[in-house]
């Protein structure tokens, strides 16, 4: 696809969990990456995190063997995107705060530069409908850890334009990730599996039929689930489930996508998953 002699820089929007596993995967593959976070804590965290990925996964012979890594650029303002070649939006699974992460780097950046929404289920016509340039906008669904899932679920809006659509796909061919177009929908393909399948797992452990692992120990041990569905939770984080889940509930009607109660106290009690030390799960300090 032409993609050894293109040169790209990466912006990404928002520096947690995702937008520091992007980051990692593009610096990984000799990208360079201009990383936004209006909270300075955060920006810090990514900074270490993103190294620690890197290293991870040279370790695991993830990336390319003597690829120069790209360098990684830190700022609390949407305008130091300005030149990039696409943007990622990767905040919270939130209607308002993804709409007000396009809207400042729309303003940013130039007609005709992508803006690739991480969304794990908001449709992206949706979050395409109140900017000025809705053809630049189109999903690319990232899974978690970005730099070890080779796979990408692309999501096609019905006003993304065919040149924003040709240039993501090959910005994720440059990262050695392998795009997989969908049509734009509530969930898209994998969250619209998944997720309510997660919920469903939670309502057993919450009405004591198994306890945590021994359900991940069956998903993996007799229905070949990689890593089980309560351990994925924690890795994706129960509060991004959460809001996940209910964006598909508002959206579809389906009650398995409504967050169970067990899901929404553990939320409340701050019990997030790997990023807090603590889910399903107990990791110690977490990521914190």
């Amino acid at each position: 696809m032409g993609t050894e002699s293109e040169t790209y820089q990466l912006g990404i929007l928002g520096a947690g969990v995702m937008g520091s596993g992007i980051a990692a995967l593009a610096v990984g593959h000799g990208v360079p990456v201009v990383l936004v976070d209006t909270d300075p804590g955060v920006l810090a965290r990514a900074e270490a995190a993103v190294a620690h990925q890197v290293r991870h996964a040279a370790l695991l012979a993830a990336l390319p063997a003597g690829l120069p890594r790209g360098e990684l650029f830190l700022s609390a303002s949407a305008e130091d995107l300005a030149g990039v070649t696409a943007v990622v939006e990767a905040v919270t699974e939130d209607l308002a705060a993804k709409t007000k992460a396009l809207e400042a780097a729309a303003g940013a950046v130039s007609a005709g530069t992508p803006l690739m929404t991480n969304t794990s289920g908001i449709p992206v016509d949706e979050l395409a409908g109140t900017l000025p340039r809705p053809g630049d906008v189109v999903g690319t669904h990232f899974m978690n850890p970005p730099y070890l899932i080779e796979m990408v679920e692309v999501s096609r809006g019905p006003r993304t334009a065919g040149a924003t659509l040709a240039t993501t796909e090959r910005l994720l061919v440059r990262l050695a990730r392998r795009p997989m177009v969908v049509r734009d929908a509530p969930g898209f393909v994998t969250s619209r599996l998944l997720h309510p399948m997660i919920n469903d797992a939670i309502r057993v452990v919450a009405e004591g039929t198994a306890p945590a692992e021994t359900v991940d120990l069956l998903m993996q041990g007799c229905l070949g689930f990689p890593t089980g569905p309560l351990r994925t939770a924690d890795l994706i984080g129960l509060d991004n489930l959460a809001d996940a889940l209910t964006a598909l509930y508002l959206r579809t009607g389906d009650e398995r996508g409504k967050p169970c109660a067990l899901l929404l106290e553990m939320v409340r009690a701050g019990d997030l998953g790997r990023k807090t030390g603590r889910g399903f799960y107990d990791y110690g300090e977490g990521t914190k």
